[in-house]
Order: C-alpha cells, then structure tokens, then sequence
C-alpha cells in the first residue's frame, strides 16, 4: 500500500517529497467548491465548470466502446487505437452527461491548462500548497485507463469527480515494465507495453515482478496523491463524468529535461562498444551520480565552472555549449 496520511496536511507532503515516496493524501481539497458540486452529483460539476468555460479550444482523444476505455497503440503500433478531436470543456460536458450508459465510446481531455480554459478556476479552487510555479491542468473523461506511464516532473493529482485507481511502480522496475518506444508514444510519454493485469503473459515474463512490487490506491472526491517524478503510474478512472486537477512542477527550475538527457545518451553512447559504454558508466557515476557531483571539493570554487553549484549563469552557459554542440553535428 502506499503510505496515506488522513489529515492531508502540508507537512505530509513535505515529507513525502523529502522522501521521494508518493503519498495519498485524504481530504486534501474537499474544501474546494468544485469538489462540493461534483458531490451532489454529475449535472452539478459539469454545469460548474461549464460556467467558467473560457471557450478555449482543446483537444480529446476519443476510442470505440470495442476499446474497454483502454487508450493503446494499433495492432501493428504503426498508429493508435484512437483519435483526436477539437473540443471546449463546455463541449466535453454535454458529450459525456448524454453519452449512452453501455457500449458508450472512452473520451479522454488531458493536461488543458486552467488558466486558458477555465481562467477563474484557480481563484475559486486554490492551489493546495504546491510550488507557485506548477500550473494546474484539467483531466476530463468517462471510463478510461490511462496505461502505465511515467513523468519526470513532481505532480500532485487532486480528485474532484469520480473515482480513481493510481496503480505506482517504483524506478527501478523500469525493466520489468517493458517500455514502449521513446519517441513514438501516445500522448508525449514513453509507456509500458504491458497492460495492467497482464502477469500471466508469456510475452512480458518479468511483469509479475513489476506487479509484486506495484503500490494500488483509490481515490475519491476530495482526496489527491502525490507521485514522485519517474515513478511510473497506471490510471483507471470510472463514472460517466470523471475530474482530475493535477500541478507539475520540476525539481530544479533552472535545469534542464532528464528525458532529454536520456535521448542524448541513447544517440551519443547506447551504440558504442561494450567497453567503451563500461567506461561513459563510470563517468557518469563520477560527474552525474557520485560524491563529486554535488561540487568536486579537491576544485577551489572559482575554478569549478559548470561542475559546481547551479545557478542562472552556469544553467545559461550549459545550454549555449549543448546548442553548439547539437548545431555541429
């Protein structure tokens, strides 16, 4: 189970981000208005934010009822199992509430930023103790499962209608979730091929030990889970009008993208020979990992350069020598 604190407090998540453990925090924003309309019932929290509707268009992805609410890949994964469409908040609303009972199709609307669709939400709704720099983000949908994917930001994801089942696995079962493609993915992040459940597949014979070592929580109304960055996180939501609000924010303002990082591992070394990856191993566990990476003490401080301590300057002089560097090639 993963660790769940009651109160909801602000010192729970504080630790829960000291820690790099995610934590359900019950309560958290039952005070919330929105929260409030979504208990007394679906009309409700749909004609609540329909009346704080910008107008601003978006997008939803939309799969047949044939699809279970499982947004994936197509049979050859040249392509999905969905598609997208424009769409307003007001427009998914109406769909949803007159969306048949059975056999209804999955309509997903993700990451719509609040403060372009629904401008006034955040004065009403306010941020639950997150960094002043997280924007929040809308989750729309009826029956869907999100597959297991991960993100490289903290996030902090509040309930505000419906029910939702957070399935966690920790980093370091990257391996037994099988991965999907880096760059061909389904909304942006890489996800697992596996489908929740799947442990018996001889195709993916290590999942069970993902499975064994899988965090499970389900969440209602009011209630929100802190998920670290990296952790990878499979999302089943149910009801016919389903809200989420959820806040990334990174660790390090000034740094870069790990994913991007990661991308210019695979160019640069994921092909080289054997020893010669050993080798950029060590590196990295040195200059990236290791005891100096914080600052290489042996170095007086002037003539650290970009190993030492990050700021604005050493940031901005990191990224001019990756552009000139990337411009080369």
């Amino acid at each position: 189970m993963i660790e769940e604190n009651l109160s909801g407090g602000d010192d729970a998540l504080a630790n829960a981000r000291a820690s790099g453990q995610p934590v359900v925090l019950r309560g958290r924003v039952t005070h919330w208005p929105a929260v409030r309309a979504a208990l007394d019932g679906d009309r409700q929290i749909g004609a609540y934010l329909a009346d704080l509707d910008s107008g601003a268009a978006g997008t939803r992805m939309r799969a047949p009822a044939s699809a279970g609410g499982h947004f994936f890949y197509g049979p050859d994964m040249r392509g999905h199992n969905f598609t997208r469409e424009p769409t307003t908040v007001s427009a998914m609303i109406a769909d949803l509430l007159t969306a048949p009972e059975t056999d209804a199709p999955a309509l997903y609307m993700g990451a719509s930023s609040l403060p372009v669709g629904l401008p006034r939400f955040s004065q009403l709704n306010p941020p639950p103790g997150v960094p002043e720099a997280a924007v929040p983000r809308l989750w729309l949908g009826n029956a869907v499962e999100v597959q297991t994917h991960f993100d490289a930001s903290e996030n902090l994801a509040c309930v505000v209608a419906g029910r939702r089942v957070f399935t966690l696995f920790p980093p370091d079962q990257t391996g037994n979730l099988y991965p999907g493609p880096l760059e061909h993915t389904l909304a942006g992040q890489p996800v697992s091929m596996v489908r929740l459940g799947a442990v018996d597949d001889p195709a993916f014979p290590r999942f069970a030990d993902a499975t064994a070592a899988a965090f499970t929580a389900e969440l209602e109304p009011g209630d929100a889970i802190y998920i670290p960055p990296l952790w990878w996180h499979h999302v089943r939501s149910s009801g016919r009008l389903n809200v989420l609000v959820n806040y990334w924010w990174d660790l390090e303002p000034l740094a870069g993208s790990g994913f991007e990082a990661l991308v210019h591992a695979v160019l640069a070394i994921r092909s080289l020979p054997a020893p010669a990856r050993a080798a950029w191993r060590e590196m990295f566990e040195h200059f990236i990992f290791g005891t100096d990476a914080v600052a290489p003490e042996h170095l007086p401080e002037h003539a650290q350069g970009i190993l030492g301590p990050l700021d604005a300057g050493t940031a901005k002089t990191l990224r001019a020598f990756l552009i000139g560097a990337l411009t080369r090639r």
